[in-house]
This record gives structure tokens, C-alpha cells and sequence, in this order.
């Protein structure tokens, strides 16, 4: 969406807080022992207390409240029975709906002891998000978020997962433009002011192809290897974009 007014403005920042809450109580919550579901329930609990709904339900009909996703699981990850073990790579990855408004954001932990290269991979995500944000102002192209990712993260040795990238969001969970996580030259668009979009490196240990999982939600690495997502819904404008979800 673009912001047309204050209301506009306000409306996703409420949403954003929502997010941002149910973030921080599941990763307050997230240890060994504990069930997917159980995260689950914690996130839910957020977001009921702020009066906002879980986007992917309500838009399409997601069966948990929050998508968790584990190891190779990439996203779109459905809570269940898996109890989370030391080492677990863990993607939290929270849509809400409040008021009319649709904010988005992702985090992934590493569950202690884990490998050095779990903990880079994490790094690099983040690190690759800061790197878009510096250059994600009103008036460049949209592509250039898509080069400042994939740059950072091919430095770290690690791969971006090109079918899978950020979004324009704000009325419902994915609107256009298109936000690639590689510099890709057919996309042509430009930021505005005022643009509502999720910019989201999603990347992998090593190349690899992305696999839908038998439940019809979950998606893999097709190699096992382990995956990272970082995700927060930013406001474009001249500046350094406004991050609603942090």
C-alpha cells in the first residue's frame, strides 16, 4: 500500500507493535523442550492482547497462528508437535491484521549449542537487511534492494534463495511491487514515498532449490542445509525508511 494520510501512517504502526510484541514473546519464550505449538500459543496470546488476528489465517487459511520453521524448513513453517532441540535454527515469522491494517515481520534464533556457521548465517541476514535499508529511499529503484542483499550475503559465503522474496503489504499480505532478493534487472520499479513494503533477505548455507513440504504450507532447502529470514515492514520515504515492526 502507499500511505495516503496520518491515519494511514498510524494505523500501520499499530499493526506494527502488534507484530512486534508477539516477536518478542516468542523469542522471550523460544528453548529446548519446548513444542512449535507451544511457541504458538505464545505469539497468539501477543496478539490477541494488542486486538489483532493472525493475517495468514484470515487471508489464507493458515492452520497455526504463526508460521515457525525449523533447520531446513525455510518458511511457511506449521506449529505442531516438533519439540525444539539445542542447535535448532529457528525462523519466527509473524503477520497481523489490526484494524483494516496488515504489518509483517520475521526473526530466526539459534538455539545454544550451536555451530558457528548457524550463528553466521543468522548474522548474515540481519546484516544483509541493514545493508537494503541503507539504500531503500524514495526514488531508487527497487532493484537496488534486491543488489545490497544478495551482495552482502554471497560475501558471508552464503546463498540467497531467489524464488522467494519481500512484498508490498499493508492492506493484505502480499501487494505489489515484487521486492527480489537479487539484483534483477526486469524489475523496474521505483520506491515512493510513502510505500508500504517487507524487506526480507531469506537465504541458505549453500545453493539450493525450494521445496514444498508434504503438508501443502511448509517450504525446504532441497539439500537439508539450514536456513535464515529476516524480516521487518518498512515506510519509504527520502530518508532512512520507518521500520513499523521494530
Amino acid at each position: 500500500m502507499s500511505i495516503d494520510s496520518e491515519d494511514d501512517r498510524k494505523g500501520m504502526r499499530r499493526a506494527g507493535r502488534a507484530v512486534a510484541a508477539a516477536l518478542r514473546a516468542m523469542e522471550a519464550a523460544v528453548r529446548p523442550g519446548l513444542t512449535t505449538a507451544d511457541l504458538d500459543a505464545v505469539g497468539a496470546g501477543a496478539l490477541r492482547a494488542h486486538g489483532a488476528r493472525s493475517a495468514p489465517r484470515m487471508v489464507y487459511g493458515f492452520p497455526g497462528i504463526n508460521l515457525i520453521s525449523v533447520n531446513d524448513e525455510i518458511v511457511h513453517g506449521v506449529p505442531g508437535t516438533r519439540v525444539l532441540l539445542g542447535g535448532d535454527v529457528v525462523k519466527l515469522d509473524v503477520t497481523a491484521e489490526l484494524d483494516g491494517y496488515i504489518a509483517d515481520a520475521a526473526v530466526t534464533i539459534v538455539l545454544e549449542p550451536a555451530p558457528s556457521r548457524a550463528r553466521r548465517l543468522q548474522a548474515s541476514a540481519v546484516a544483509a537487511f541493514d545493508a537494503a535499508c541503507a539504500v531503500a529511499r524514495a526514488g531508487r529503484a527497487v532493484a537496488a534492494i534486491g543488489h545490497a542483499v544478495e551482495s552482502r550475503v554471497t560475501s558471508d559465503g552464503f546463498s540467497v534463495l531467489r524464488s522467494l522474496s519481500g512484498h508490498g503489504v499493508g492492506r493484505t499480505i502480499h501487494e505489489p511491487p515484487t521486492v527480489p532478493n537479487y539484483f534483477d534487472p526486469r524489475q523496474r520499479d521505483v520506491l515512493a514515498e510513502g510505500l508500504v513494503i517487507t524487506i526480507e533477505p531469506i537465504i541458505a548455507e549453500r545453493p539450493c532449490r525450494v521445496v514444498e513440504s508434504a503438508d501443502g504450507w511448509t517450504l525446504r532447502t532441497s539439500n537439508a542445509c539450514l536456513a535464515a529470514h529476516y524480516e521487518h515492514t518498512v515506510i519509504i520515504t527520502d530518508r532512512a525508511p520507518e521500520i513499523v515492526t521494530a
